[in-house]
């Protein structure tokens, strides 16, 4: 390891959680900070970044207009802390505000609305497409939390979240290896998010509104910490279930190239709320992106 990357272990390990890193300035070869960026990890709902990418090709191929109303019913949708599944009626939305909700929320129902419209064949498309090698979409969040409650052994969801949220047993599942649920790598979710950026994952209008849309998640609490600046522009997305916390991202400071960063974390506690992993993942990042900006500095 580089001193960069030791750091950035270290960060890790006083966090309580195993860490997995890549950053790079977007559409650029051969410069990047790396900490086992190329082995599989759980998505957790990283995955909802390519359910958007196929969403775009859906817009640009005609199957889906972005802007043709569907009706939703909340009591018919996959369950999630934020969104439609928490509406007491029914809505209509656009397609394309349903990715704004699948992105900026992190929405379980939408992304499932979005994924049943335009299928995992699409999904498996743009993987293959965009070269994803450790890549896989084994289902939506729905088929997820069908796994969690399985393996729980518990009747309900909630009840499920709570076995595996206890320090006091131990309770594991599928939905946390990688090896038997919807994987990538850091290197895979830099290569998402570059398509996206240099306009590779589908046409210039579709890419610039996925820009936009990434840019418009509302969490704070892991990468964007560590860059608290009006003029610095995040674009990424979260992902969280179980043990496992997340945050793919583009990192934008003005007059630079872009850095996209992509952070996975296991952490040793199975506490829902784990703010000591949250702001290492941004403090991780802020080392990586740091570091690959005086290189850059360096060679001006």
């Amino acid at each position: 390891m580089t001193s960069v990357e030791e750091q950035i272990a270290a960060v890790f390990v006083d966090a309580g959680c195993r860490g997995w890193l890549r950053a790079e300035p977007v559409g650029e070869k051969g410069i990047a900070i790396d900490i086992n960026g190329d082995a599989p990890v759980v998505a957790a709902s990283v995955y909802k970044v390519l359910v958007l990418i196929a969403t775009a090709r859906a817009f640009d191929s005609g199957l889906l207009d972005p802007h043709d109303t569907v009706r939703i019913v909340p009591g018919d949708c996959t369950p999630g802390p934020t969104g439609i599944s928490l509406f007491s009626d029914p809505v209509s939305l656009s397609w394309v505000d349903l990715a704004r909700m699948m992105i900026t929320l992190s929405d379980n129902a939408a992304a499932d609305v979005l994924l049943g419209a335009v299928g995992l064949d699409a999904i498996d498309r743009a993987i293959g497409d965009l070269g994803l090698g450790t890549t896989r979409v084994v289902g939506g969040t729905a088929t997820l939390q069908h796994q969690v409650i399985h393996d729980s052994g518990a009747l309900t969801l909630d009840e499920a979240v709570g076995l595996l949220a206890s320090n006091n047993t131990l309770h594991d599942s599928a939905a946390f290896d990688p090896a038997y649920t919807t994987a990538t790598s850091a290197a895979d979710a830099n290569a998402m998010l570059t398509a996206i950026w240099t306009g590779r994952a589908a046409s210039a209008e579709c890419t610039r509104t996925m820009r936009t849309i990434l840019t418009q998640q509302i969490w704070p609490h892991r990468i964007r910490s560590a860059f608290p600046f009006s003029d610095v522009v995040v674009g990424g997305k979260t992902g969280t279930i179980g043990p496992i916390r997340n945050e793919i991202a583009v990192i934008a400071f003005p007059d630079e190239i872009p850095i996209a960063v992509s952070v996975f974390t296991r952490a040793a506690r199975s506490d829902v709320y784990l703010p000591v992993v949250d702001r290492a993942i941004g403090q991780a990042a802020a080392i990586a992106v740091t570091a690959l900006r005086s290189d850059a500095a360096a060679q001006q």
